[in-house]
């Protein structure tokens, strides 16, 4: 078992982006349905048998909709935005090492504090430590491929990790997943609860995945993809990317193929 790693260096210290600082209170914004996908997409199989068949319902929200979840720091351990140490064995794991940061923020650019953002992934070869996962692609023993971490004042999160590999999927002969990192966030309210998927830039397997080529809006789908943050990188060690999450209203980060939430 491999000593505990010292905390994580904020990755904000490489960078020269200045930090915006919050801005006043704003209420929930309304979900923008046109930049998401219909519910039924017949190129994307598994929405044809779980999408509705019926028209939604419009509810107002409820008190518990929107207070939320409150986590504090108390909540979470010391490695739990390490994914290259958090469920290291006997050394770290194969893969490229990275760094994905950003900020967690509403429609009007505030901020959102303290909200949990949790993180799930393949291993670098592109398979899940999932027991259904049946890929061919080896199990790393020091890769677990979860973790979590809170914001900041700024709503800002970083995490460190490997590069997860694509892999191929049931979905038609030759369907293959870009290299994607899953996320939750419960931002300030249930009714703000958003679950999404990162992309990196450059990946040639993004316009050809049919999940992703339900998107309607190239914007939203853009909204989805992280770019390279070389200030952000440390250098002889770990690349960067910046993946901001904007939660509900009309620049909201696209909902993961869901008629609820976000």
């Amino acid at each position: 078992m491999n000593a505990q790693a010292p905390a994580l260096r904020d990755p904000r210290l490489n960078s020269l982006e200045p930090l915006t600082p919050p801005l006043g209170d704003g209420g929930f914004f309304q979900r923008d349905r046109s930049i998401h996908p219909p519910a039924h997409a017949p190129g994307y199989k598994s929405s044809v048998l779980r999408s509705p068949r019926q028209s939604l319902l419009s509810l107002e929200n409820s008190v518990s909709e929107i207070t939320g979840p409150v986590f504090g720091h108390n909540d979470l351990g010391p490695l739990d935005n390490d994914l290259i140490r958090n469920y290291a064995r006997d050394g770290d794991p194969v893969g490229e090492r990275i760094i994905v940061h950003g900020r967690v923020l509403d429609e009007t650019g505030r901020g959102v504090p303290n909200t949990l953002v949790e993180f799930w992934q393949a291993n670098a070869g592109g398979r899940y430590r999932h027991k259904k996962d049946t890929y061919l692609a080896p199990v790393d023993p020091n890769f677990g491929g979860c973790g979590r971490a809170l914001t900041d004042d700024t709503g800002y999160y970083y995490f460190r990790t490997v590069k997860p590999g694509p892999y191929p999927w049931r979905n038609y002969v030759n369907s293959w997943r870009p290299a994607h990192i899953h996320f939750s966030v419960f931002g300030s309210g249930f009714a703000q609860r958003l679950i999404t998927q990162m992309y990196f830039e450059g990946d040639p397997l993004i316009p050809v995945c049919p999940i992703l080529t339900t998107i309607p809006d190239k914007d939203a789908l853009d909204r989805l993809v992280a770019p390279l943050d070389l200030n952000a990188s440390t250098p002889f060690d770990s690349l960067a990317y910046r993946f901001d999450i904007v939660l509900r209203g009309q620049r909201s980060t696209y909902f993961e193929n869901r008629t609820a939430g976000n």
